[in-house]
C-alpha cells in the first residue's frame, strides 16, 4: 500500500507592522494614555514609538519631523522609518497657543498629522464617561476629570489610570464625532476633539488590513 506524501504543514504569514510615531505636548497624561493604548494593541499588526520631546505646538512639530528625518539613520530607532507621524497638541482656552497656526502649517508641509483638542486632552479623556456640550477652558476640563474620581487622575500630579478608560472608548469616539458634526468652526470650537482619529488608526490593524485603507482626514 502506497503512503500518500505526508501533509505539509503552511506557517502563518505574520501581518506587516504598521508604525506610528506619536509627539504628545504633555509630558504625563498622554503618555500614560498612549503607553496604556499600546499595551491594549500589543497583539495587533501596529507598533507605537512616542517621542521623548514635549512642549509647546511648533516645537513638538519641528521635533517629530526631525525624529523622522533621523530615524533612517539611527542606530537607535527600531525601525528605518514610519508610516504615519502624529502630534497631540492642545488649542488650549480661554487663551489658544499663539504659534497653533503656524504649527498646523508646518505639520501639512512635512506630512505630518495633528491630533488637536480644545481646550486640552483631559477633554477627550472626559468623553470616556460623559456627554460634555459647554464651553469650558483647560482648568475647568482638568477639575472636572478630578471631580469624576474614576480613572485615578489628579490635576496635581496628572497620574492616569488606563484600564478604567477601556470600557469607554466606543462612548468617547461618538461623543467626540458628535461634537464635531455640532461644529462649525473645527478645531476653533470649544468643546471639540478629534484624537479619536488616531486612536482609529491605531487600533484598525484588528481589521486586517492597512489603515490607510480606511480612510484619512488629515489637516
Amino acid at each position: 500500500m502506497k503512503r500518500g506524501k505526508p501533509l505539509k504543514r503552511t506557517k502563518g504569514v505574520r501581518p506587516e507592522q504598521r508604525r506610528f510615531l506619536i509627539y504628545c505636548e504633555g509630558a504625563c497624561t498622554e503618555d500614560q494614555y498612549f503607553k496604556g493604548l499600546r499595551t491594549d494593541l500589543r497583539s495587533l499588526p501596529v507598533a507605537i514609538c512616542l517621542g521623548g520631546e514635549h512642549g509647546e505646538p511648533k516645537s513638538l512639530v519641528r521635533a517629530a519631523i526631525e525624529h523622522q528625518e533621523r530615524a533612517p539613520r539611527s542606530a537607535g530607532d527600531r525601525w528605518t522609518e514610519y508610516d504615519e507621524v502624529w502630534c497631540v497638541i492642545d488649542v488650549e482656552a480661554p487663551v489658544p497657543h499663539d504659534g497653533l497656526a503656524a504649527a498646523l502649517k508646518l505639520a501639512r508641509q512635512h506630512g505630518v498629522q495633528v491630533a488637536l483638542t480644545n481646550p486640552c486632552f483631559e477633554l477627550w479623556l472626559l468623553l470616556h464617561f460623559k456627554d460634555i456640550s459647554g464651553y469650558c477652558t483647560s482648568a475647568e476640563a482638568q477639575r472636572a476629570l478630578e471631580r469624576l474620581d474614576a480613572c485615578g487622575y489628579s490635576v496635581d500630579r496628572k497620574h492616569l489610570e488606563y484600564e478604567s478608560l477601556r470600557a469607554g472608548h466606543g462612548q468617547a469616539e461618538q461623543r467626540a464625532q458628535a461634537l464635531r458634526e455640532r461644529a462649525t468652526k473645527g478645531h476653533a470650537d470649544n468643546p471639540w476633539t478629534d484624537v479619536d482619529r488616531l486612536v482609529g488608526r491605531l487600533r484598525a490593524a484588528r481589521y486586517g488590513g492597512r489603515p490607510g485603507d480606511r480612510g484619512r482626514d488629515g489637516r
